[in-house]
């Protein structure tokens, strides 16, 4: 530091020299400006405006000692906090680390009741946050400065440090076991796949396989006789045909007979050493997928397609219907939407257990249940079933869901609810389910038009939805909003169904005047939108910037207008966004017909056993690829086989868990995980405690500032956090035994739901704009 010698130019450097603080010369100017609006002040006044600059150095130098001691588990917001709290004008290092070592004893002693549990939660704050691996002597010097928080120190600590460190070796032998494990497996399946495709044999060998002709041949394979074990496509539109000797030489005896009929009937092809593709296929009859559903296809089922653009009655409709049925069940897309459906029933005066992915309430003596699609129960017949948004059947992630709903719902009458776009699709799965079909076409109760201009950002007023399509501009929007004086409710995907449905009952009543939302807003949520303004046109769909398509133009700007309430809708665009004329024509288009009418379809786990017997593997990566490549020709005239990329990866990286089971890895293959924020890597760790007979934590986000000071980057750890506690949660349900500190998870879960929404309640300046 260089002292100041020169005589003071101004009251405010009198001020700063009278202090008796060292400053260097370059910071001189600013500290003028600031001490100068403080004048006239006393020496505490001044002394508080240079302490203010001065932390922001503290902070600096904290956070490089930390670095330099591999001190991976401070934060900046620890270090925040310590050169708050100090109070010395010239602090040495040795006292800047003293209080940091006293906020990380707090943080510790927050996040768990024991040093065990304190350890635990750091070390999940590490693995969530992408930090890699402590080292030994990393993990040995954490324990130490936990044991220390918790009054352990010396002969008092060697206890828990013993008992930790011993721990922490088992598991890195143990993660290293699962890696190798995972690896020779990926390994020996990539080899069989290899193997098998090199045995295969083209046309031209067939004829002499068979004993027969090529126009034979040709005939036989069009009957679907002759298996074609690969079809490579060519530049030319044309496909390379491959087969296999082991599944053709069984059909050599039969050639005779298939001369003999017109009609033969296919062959029971037997299972080979390799098991090949046409066996695999057969066992796992994905091509017959309508016949998986035993139940819904021993009932006289009957389907009425309900469709109809949003505000039109649709769910109303169902749930009257519903309502009378002597049983039932209504699915629905979201969590949200099925806690809202089970409030329609009670609201009917009917009873209604709720299921979901991550939670269980049933109802003594309910006869309905109100549930998310996936956890369709297809093995208890009701009266009546309503599958809710049926234009989720396109949906490249979860429209596999839909099939198996709407193929295996068992209800004697089924509704389905949908937009017009979803008619196609639906008509297709009730062809293939033999199942007769009533349509109800539904208009909406009050008209929607387009705004002729855009709408300049000041001329935003109450009663607005204002649609962005990612976090990031909502947030920046939302900010805009509060700083120009304006009350505004957020939703977007990363918020729990919980803070959304507070966040649309503040807009719902009044308390906030405008609402800022992503796509999010398009399913659920009954709003009174007055004008849905789009903040573009353009949206990020997970591959690239597009523009946006007519059903997402409709459904989401169809939230305006509410029957009662508003005579018409409004859907704009914010000037500089887009074109209105566009708005107005995708608002007028007609439906648009799917890009691939065939229903997504997707293994369960009666497949996987099969397929995994068949193949003779128990790999889980082994059995997928194969399924991958054989269950389900390019070409298959009904259905398509839905993405299995992520589920691929979780087989990968848990193939070589001990302890789990072919099922239970299928099990965490379905969780739902986001691969953006190490989901994968986390179900890995979370397998290999399970399988090594350990309880796994839930995740917790540890200590949280106050809601008006939280910015960006709090908001964002805490949502993470809460997407880890819905998997957790998911994995609790099916394995309670492996997580069994639900209650726990459920407090966890409520205590961020009140922060988060306290957050986005606070509507002043705050550290959420910046």
């Amino acid at each position: 530091m260089e002292e100041l010698a020169t005589p003071a130019s101004s009251p405010a450097e009198a001020a700063i020299l009278a202090a008796g603080f060292a400053v260097e010369s370059r910071e001189m100017p600013a500290l003028i400006r600031r001490v100068a609006r403080r004048m006239p002040a006393d020496a505490e006044a001044v002394r508080a405006a240079l302490l203010e600059v001065r932390r922001r150095a503290w902070i600096a130098r904290l956070n490089d000692l930390a670095n330099r001691a591999g001190r991976a588990w401070v934060r900046r917001a620890d270090n925040e906090l310590a050169a708050g709290e100090t109070t010395a004008l010239e602090p040495e290092d040795a006292t800047l680390l003293a209080a940091l070592d006293a906020v990380l004893a707090r943080r510790f002693r927050a996040l768990g009741p024991t040093p065990e549990a304190a350890l635990e939660a750091v070390l999940a704050e590490l693995t969530e946050s992408g930090t890699a691996a402590l080292s030994a002597d990393r993990h040995a010097m954490l324990a130490r400065e936990v044991a220390a928080a918790f009054g352990l120190f010396g002969e008092a600590a060697a206890p828990f440090l013993d008992a930790v460190g011993s721990l922490e070796q088992r598991r890195r032998k143990e993660r290293r076991e699962a890696e190798t494990a995972a690896r020779e497996k990926r390994r020996e399946e990539v080899k069989r796949l290899k193997a098998w495709e090199h045995s295969l044999v083209e046309f031209r060998a067939v004829p002499g396989l068979l004993g027969c002709s090529e126009k034979e041949a040709l005939r036989w394979i069009a009957e679907g006789l002759i298996p074609v074990a690969r079809r490579i496509p060519q530049k030319n539109g044309r496909e390379t045909w491959e087969f296999d000797p082991a599944e053709l030489a069984p059909l050599r005896r039969a050639v005779a007979g298939w001369r003999q009929e017109a009609k033969p009937a296919a062959p029971a092809i037997g299972r080979g050493t390799r098991a090949g593709n046409a066996a695999i296929a057969r066992v796992a009859a994905l091509d017959r997928y309508a016949g998986h559903f035993a139940t819904a296809r021993a009932l006289n089922r009957r389907i009425t397609l309900v469709t109809g653009p949003t505000n039109s009655g649709k769910s109303h409709t169902a749930l009257d219907a519903l309502a009378a049925g002597k049983s039932g069940m209504a699915l629905a897309p979201l969590r949200l939407l099925a806690h809202e459906f089970k409030e329609a029933l009670g609201n009917r005066g009917v009873l209604a257990s709720l299921s979901t992915g991550e939670e269980r309430i049933p109802i003594p003596g309910a006869r309905h249940l109100a549930a998310t699609v996936e956890m369709c129960p297809f093995h208890l017949p009701v009266d009546v079933a309503v599958v809710d948004e049926a234009q989720m059947l396109a949906d490249r992630d979860r429209g596999a869901a839909w099939t198996a709903a709407i193929m295996g719902a068992p209800a004697r009458h089924l509704y389905v609810l949908g937009a017009p776009e979803a008619g196609a699709m639906v008509k297709r799965i009730a062809g293939l389910c033999g199942d007769p079909v009533e349509e109800v076409s539904l208009q909406r109760k009050s008209p929607l038009i387009a705004a002729r201009a855009p709408v300049p950002f000041t001329d935003l007023r109450a009663g607005d939805a204002l649609v962005a399509f990612s976090r990031r501009d909502v947030l920046d929007l939302r900010a805009e909003l509060v700083r120009r004086g304006r009350r505004v409710a957020v939703v977007y995907g990363a918020l729990s169904p919980e803070v959304r449905r507070a966040e649309a009952a503040r807009f719902r009543e009044g308390d906030a005047e405008i609402i800022v939302a992503t796509d999010a807003i398009g399913m659920g949520l009954n709003l009174p939108i007055r004008r849905v303004v789009f903040s573009t046109l353009r949206k990020f769909d997970g591959e690239g910037r597009r523009e946006l398509n007519t059903q997402e133009v409709k459904q989401i700007g169809g939230r305006a207008g509410r029957f009662g309430r508003f005579e018409e809708g409004v859907v704009a665009v914010l000037a500089g966004g887009g074109s209105p004329e566009l708005v107005r024509a995708l608002l007028e288009a007609p439906p648009a017909s799917p890009e691939d009418p065939r229903p997504l379809v997707q293994p369960d786990a009666d497949i996987i056993a099969n397929v995994a017997q068949e193949i003779g593997s128990d790999s889980l990566f082994g059995v997928l690829a194969r399924i991958k490549r054989a269950v389900l020709r390019a070409d298959d005239p009904n259905y398509r086989l839905a993405d299995l990329a992520q589920a691929m990866a979780v087989a990968s990286a848990i193939d070589g868990v001990a302890g789990l089971s072919l099922l239970q890895r299928w099990t965490y293959a379905l969780c739902p995980v986001d691969e953006r924020d190490n989901g994968v890597a986390r179900l890995a760790r979370w397998a290999i405690e399970h399988g090594a007979g350990r309880p796994v934590a839930p995740p917790s986000a540890g200590r949280l500032p106050p809601p008006e000071r939280a910015g960006r980057e709090e908001l964002e750890r805490a949502e993470k956090t809460h997407k880890r506690l819905v998997a957790w949660r998911w994995l609790s349900l099916r394995f309670p035994e492996a997580y069994p500190a639900r209650a726990e998870a459920e407090g966890e879960t409520a205590r961020l739901d009140r922060w988060i929404e306290e957050v986005l309640r606070t509507q002043r300046k705050s550290r959420l704009v910046a």
